[in-house]
C-alpha cells in the first residue's frame, strides 16, 4: 500500500515571524492529534527553508523548496540549484507547478532537466502536471497530462521513475474556490497511473504516489483522499492555516 503525502504549498506567503509562528502551531497541533502515518511536507519559500528545518528536526514533518535551477552553479542570478537546497538537507522540491509553467514559461524539456538535476541530488521531486479550463472544456485534458507526464518523465529508468511523486492539478481548480469532483479526481488519477504502467508496467505504477492538487479544504480532503488512485494532496492556501491544514492532514489516515 502506497504511504499517503500531504504536502503544503506556501507559495509566495508569509515573512519569517509568520513563518516560524505557523511551523510552532502546526508542529503542537500534529503532536496532539495527527494519529495516522502520512508523510508530511512543508514547501516553504526559499528564505525559510533552513530556518523551518531547524524548527521540524526531530519531528516525522519534511521540509521542501518550490522550485530549482536545472543548471548545477554558474551565473544565473537569483536561481537555486538542487545541489544548493541537498547542501541544506531538503528532501523535497516541487517541480512544473502550473504557476511556474504560466508565469516563466516552463515547459517539459526543461522540466525534464530539472527532474534530472534533482534527483542526482538525491532529491524527491514532486512533479506537477494538470489542464487549464480551456483544455478541460475541450475534452482533451487526458491527452495534454499524458503529454505533460512522458516528456519530463519518462527518459527515467523504471528503478529511477519510482522516486518521483506526481501531482494532478486541475488548474481551473487552484485558488477558486472549484473542485473536481471525487470522480473527476479519481479518474484523472486512474490515467495517470495507466500511463505510468503503459510505460513501466503495473508494477511500477502501483509504487509511485499520485497526489491531487486543486483547492484541497477540510471538508472535502476525506473523501478525496479515499479514492483508490489518490494518494493525498497537495495543498495550496489550507497549508496556510494550521487548523485547516492539520484537519487535512487527519482526513488522510
Amino acid at each position: 500500500m502506497r504511504t499517503k503525502v500531504v504536502a503544503g504549498n506556501w507559495k509566495m506567503n508569509k515573512t519569517i515571524g509568520e513563518a516560524t509562528a505557523l511551523t510552532t502551531e502546526l508542529l503542537l497541533l500534529y503532536q496532539a492529534e495527527v494519529k495516522n502515518n502520512a508523510q508530511v511536507i512543508l514547501c516553504v519559500p526559499f528564505p525559510f527553508l533552513g530556518a523551518t528545518s531547524t524548527q521540524v528536526k526531530g519531528s516525522p514533518l519534511k521540509v521542501g523548496a518550490q522550485n530549482c535551477s536545472e543548471h548545477e552553479s554558474g551565473a544565473y542570478t537569483g536561481e537555486v540549484s538542487a545541489g544548493m537546497l541537498k547542501s541544506l538537507e531538503i528532501p523535497f522540491v516541487i517541480l512544473g507547478h502550473s504557476e511556474r509553467r504560466q508565469y516563466f514559461g516552463e515547459h517539459g524539456a526543461l522540466l525534464a532537466k530539472k527532474i534530472d538535476s534533482a534527483l542526482a541530488h538525491g532529491l524527491v521531486p514532486i512533479f506537477c502536471c494538470g489542464e487549464p479550463l480551456e483544455i478541460r472544456e475541450k475534452g482533451t485534458h487526458e491527452a495534454l497530462v499524458k503529454q505533460q507526464v512522458q516528456e519530463a518523465l519518462f527518459h527515467l529508468s523504471a528503478e529511477i521513475v519510482t522516486k518521483i511523486v506526481i501531482a494532478y492539478e486541475p488548474v481551473w481548480a487552484i485558488g477558486t474556490g472549484k473542485t473536481a469532483t471525487t470522480q473527476q479526481a479519481q479518474d484523472m488519477h486512474a490515467v495517470i497511473r495507466k500511463e505510468l504502467a503503459a510505460k513501466y508496467g503495473n508494477n511500477v505504477a502501483q509504487i509511485i504516489p499520485i497526489l491531487y492538487g486543486g483547492s484541497v479544504k477540510p471538508d472535502n480532503a476525506r473523501e478525496l483522499f479515499a479514492c483508490p488512485d489518490v494518494d493525498g494532496g497537495l495543498v495550496g492556501g489550507a497549508s496556510l492555516k494550521a487548523r485547516d491544514f492539520i484537519e487535512i492532514i487527519k482526513g488522510a489516515g
